[in-house]
């Protein structure tokens, strides 16, 4: 007998099916103490009977548009989606392909959901109202940063998505318009961030609390891996460019001074760490405790972030895990946004590093 007939009788083949007759595939271990964020949503809402369940449906749509664009970051070094687009952004920013095709995932997979009447962009001019009967009757609008970081792309280091919710305030059935985008974020129902990492993690807030989320490959599903986040009020890592520092005014000067005489005998040392990519910076310091800063400089006097996708969702997520959040004057929560594309200078992170911080910007 020749071939693989014969291959299957010789007596070689015999013994190596004699040492492995008792080996059996490995039973599949499912662990259902651990919540999808599917699971996580519903269960939150069974705790509220009179709710509609279109914020959890809204949540859940972000969820699949992050895991959309996970997959191409992951492979974004084998196709040609790295480098530049070709054009400009409303910010006068280079427009990275990978930024685009967030946006579109984003932008899309709200649209053809049912909990969203329409969204805003930090990619695209203006704000977009949904057209449809289904999304003229939902309750919320969403705006995002659809790939913060994105300079880091081609480098492969951390990059990330920031969204924020909000409730409408024109009448249901009717299109959104430019006012039901522009709210002080202290207005906001929900804010959220995902970060494309070492691993892929969606953190998102509620008035009920921070929760973080992170992909597991296997499944194709958010879990839940850090329930009920809370900011450390006190850190000793502080984030700036310090390549900016003789572009910022005398009183953060003063406080990064600060940071770096840190030692032991004075509540120190004090380490900084700065990636460049906001998402993985204040991310950091949510979880093990910190400050994050973007003064306004000489160049730029109103601050470069964006209040309406960066800053309004970050204060919101770490002021309701217990951190604080300025843009060195006010709360950044309580800012009356007049602009889609408004910049913003912001000061964020453990309360007892922002006390410090105060000191020196505004002494008493």
């Amino acid at each position: 007998m020749s071939g693989y007939l014969g291959y299957l009788s010789s007596p070689a083949n015999d013994r190596f099916a004699y040492i492995c007759k008792d080996l059996k595939p490995p039973a599949m271990n499912v662990n259902r103490k651990v919540l999808t964020l599917d699971e996580f949503t519903i269960q939150q809402l069974r705790e509220f009977p009179h709710a509609t369940g279109e914020l959890s449906s809204l949540l859940r749509d972000i969820g699949l548009a992050a895991k959309r664009v996970n997959v191409e970051v992951n492979k974004a070094g084998l196709v040609d989606i790295l480098g530049d687009a070709g054009s400009v952004n409303v910010q006068g920013e280079d427009v990275k392909k990978l930024d685009v095709f967030a946006n579109d995932q984003f932008t899309g997979v709200l649209r053809h959901g049912i909990s969203c009447a329409g969204v805003a962009s930090e990619e695209i001019d203006d704000f977009v109202a949904f057209d449809d009967e289904v999304s003229k009757n939902s309750k919320y609008v969403c705006l995002y940063d659809p790939l913060d970081g994105s300079g880091n792309i081609d480098v492969n280091v951390s990059i990330g998505t920031i969204f924020s919710v909000y409730p409408r305030l024109s009448p249901r059935g009717t299109a959104v318009t430019r006012e039901d985008f522009l709210q002080p974020g202290v207005r906001q129902v929900a804010a959220g961030y995902i970060v494309y990492g070492s691993s892929t993690m969606m953190v998102y807030g509620t008035r009920r609390g921070v929760n973080g989320f992170t992909l597991d490959q296997s499944i194709g599903e958010f879990t839940l891996s850090h329930p009920d986040i809370k900011c450390p009020e006190d850190g000793r890592i502080y984030s700036v460019n310090h390549g900016n520092f003789f572009q910022y005014e005398q009183a953060v000067q003063d406080y990064i001074q600060i940071c770096q005489r840190k030692n032991k005998s004075n509540g120190g040392p004090y380490t900084q760490r700065y990636i460049g990519s906001m998402v993985a910076d204040v991310h950091r310091n949510l979880i093990k405790g910190g400050i994050f800063m973007y003064p306004p400089t000489i160049d730029k006097p109103k601050g470069k972030l964006r209040l309406m996708y960066e800053c309004n969702p970050f204060a919101f997520i770490v002021t309701i895990a217990g951190g604080r959040a300025t843009n060195g004057k006010i709360r950044v929560l309580d800012v009356e946004p007049t602009e889609l594309h408004q910049r913003s200078s912001l000061y964020i992170g453990s309360s007892k590093m922002m006390d410090e911080l105060e000191t020196c910007l505004n002494p008493a």
